[in-house]
């Protein structure tokens, strides 16, 4: 019998690749996309591109505006910063306090509603830029919480937070994309577009997509807009 899985999609390549291998493991999809008062809508509208192609059984839009408690570059507290070395002990401002937290509670209460066990989230340990919840330990602690905090996980049900691309790089992930068929071009990772959407080419994201792309010796489809 096919499973149901809640992806955490924000229309990025990770979460796009992690929907594509939950796809690939048997998982019948549903997508959560949260409008949290980031400063642009670009993620939102490649999250429903990339909704389709994964042809998910259902995308909820979810908006839970964190400007008011959650300080970040992303959502509009401080600029983001540009071309700056990205050092992995660093903590950058484009963090946004308890995110991962707040997203993965709330992909719990769906997957309890609808009495699935499962969660796709595309969290990468190696080339990220400093965040405190992208790591494994942070994963399985997750885990803990939802078997303890549930009533499904008090009853005997164990959740797993599936991170498929958690020890991957940049370059692998977008090489197991192609393995795939994925088409990147459909993705948004620019922390700081301009008011066409374009990425702006400088910002952690975009440096790191960058990276990943010259890696995997193949060319980022982003890089057309740009011109």
């Amino acid at each position: 019998m096919t499973r149901s899985a809640i992806l955490l999609l924000s229309g990025g390549l990770d979460s796009y690749t992690a929907g594509a291998i939950a796809r690939v493991d048997g998982f019948r999809l549903r997508a959560l996309t949260i409008r949290y008062g980031q400063t642009h809508v670009q993620e939102i509208e490649a999250s429903r591109r990339v909704a389709r192609a994964l042809d998910v059984a259902q995308h909820v839009e979810l908006t839970l505006d964190l400007r008011g408690i959650a300080a970040s570059a992303l959502t509009g507290a401080t600029s983001v910063p540009k071309d700056r070395p990205i050092d992995a002990q660093d903590i950058p401002v484009t963090y946004v306090p308890a995110r991962n937290t707040i997203f993965l509670s709330l992909a719990l209460a769906w997957a309890e509603t609808l009495g699935a066990h499962d969660i796709f989230l595309g969290v990468n340990a190696l080339d990220f830029s400093g965040y405190p919840d992208c790591r494994p330990e942070y994963v399985h602690a997750f885990e803990t919480l939802a078997r303890l905090a549930t009533k499904a996980g008090v009853e005997g049900t164990s959740f797993q937070v599936h991170t498929p691309l958690i020890s991957l790089t940049k370059a692998q992930i977008i090489q197991r994309g192609l393995a795939l068929g994925l088409d990147y071009g459909l993705t948004h990772s620019c922390y700081d577009p301009d008011p066409q959407g374009r990425p702006c080419g400088h910002c952690d994201s975009c440096l790191l997509r960058a990276k990943g792309f010259a890696e995997a010796g193949v060319a980022d489809p982003a890089l057309a807009l740009l011109r």
